[in-house]
């Protein structure tokens, strides 16, 4: 099943049978990042600023088709950064209104300094938010910023964030070679956020960077001790999608 905004469901290590909902739909990747090890290449489209991609009413339409589809989550995610799109504080609601199921939003955390994104991730009842460095010249050379805020005011972001949120809060982490001998370092940035969960990623679809072994993730997990960690190696296999899957579903992943 899938048509132009909705898409899936598809199988997540982190959320089960997950029902995408892209907001951009931009017929390229629309991003504030432009990170290295990203599987849907190169950002066409930087943009720091938040707008409307696609209408409220066009939105809901598509919502009313799917009402007796069967899925674990409705999930804001696709090809770019969903909280640029303006209006995701009122499509959250209208989404379980609709399919009365639980929404998450994947977010890499870029935008989490702006009180109006806060304000509209804390409708969502779970929000996986990223940190893939613990330093500014890290942060750059990974997740490659089209401009906006430093590592430091996104994790001032997220701790704000969390001070009032009734959801579930994850933490997720990519895992590669250049920020491998962080992960003690990253280990403190989570606790510091007081996570429901942290998720240890490494990138396991084709991309530009080789994932970490398996051997590598578990060590790097140790560091994280004390704390409710997810690790993409011990989840179970047949919930982590295969690239051609996500290819048949015009290219938008849920990870």
């Amino acid at each position: 099943m899938i048509n132009s905004i909705i898409y899936g469901p598809v199988p997540s290590w982190r959320l089960g049978r997950s029902l995408g909902i892209d907001l951009l739909c931009t017929d390229g990747k629309t991003c504030t990042f432009d990170c290295i090890y990203c599987q849907l290449g190169t950002t066409l489209y930087p943009l720091a600023e938040r707008r409307e991609f696609v209408s409220l009413d066009q939105f809901i339409n598509e919502l009313q088709t799917l009402r007796e589809i069967e899925a674990d989550f409705v999930t804001f995610s696709g090809v770019g950064e969903p909280t640029l799109a303006s209006n995701i504080g009122q499509a959250i609601p209208i989404a379980k209104s609709v399919l009365h199921l639980p929404v998450a939003v994947l977010t890499n955390s870029s935008l989490m300094p702006r009180e109006d994104v806060r304000r509209d991730l804390a409708k969502a009842d779970v929000v996986v938010a990223k940190v893939d460095a613990p330093e500014e010249e890290l942060f750059r050379k990974i997740n490659r910023p089209c401009g906006g805020y430093s590592i430091s005011e996104i994790v001032q972001g997220i701790k704000l964030f969390r001070e009032n949120y009734k959801g579930k809060l994850a933490i997720q982490m990519m895992f590669i070679d250049a920020n491998k001998r962080y992960c003690r370092e990253m280990a403190e940035i989570a606790r510091s956020l007081s996570p429901d969960e942290v998720q240890l990623n490494t990138p396991l679809r084709p991309c530009a960077v080789k994932p970490l072994r398996p051997s590598e993730m578990a060590a790097i997990k140790e560091e994280f001790e004390g704390l409710n960690v997810a690790e993409v190696y011990e989840a179970p296999r047949l919930e982590v999608a295969p690239l051609n899957a996500v290819e048949t579903l015009r290219r938008r992943p849920i990870n």
